[in-house]
């Protein structure tokens, strides 16, 4: 078993036993400005009723964004950041 592997068979056991689903669940990435991976993140929640916040950081080379959705279960909660760490330079929190 890989670390990435093994690190969301653990988040998945940790959100398992810690929440009650369906649930809302607060997403939250930090990417460059560089590209349009802003606009890769928000294409990836976009269609599911995600409630997306952005702020820009002081110097303007990064944006924090804030992800709220209703999902179904932790294996849901996985496969959204599975997809998320694809977009170059993002930044799971």
């Amino acid at each position: 078993m890989d670390g990435k592997e093994a690190f969301y068979k653990k988040l998945q056991w940790q959100l398992e036993e810690t929440t009650q689903f369906p649930s809302d669940y607060l997403f939250k990435f930090i990417v460059p400005t560089t590209d349009n991976q802003v606009d890769d993140v928000k294409n990836l929640f976009n269609d599911n009723g995600a409630v997306i916040n952005t702020k820009k950081s002081k110097t303007g080379k990064y944006v924090s964004v804030s992800i709220v959705l209703n999902v179904e279960n932790a294996t849901t909660i996985i496969s959204y950041y599975q997809k998320a760490e694809k977009i170059k330079g993002i930044i799971s929190l």
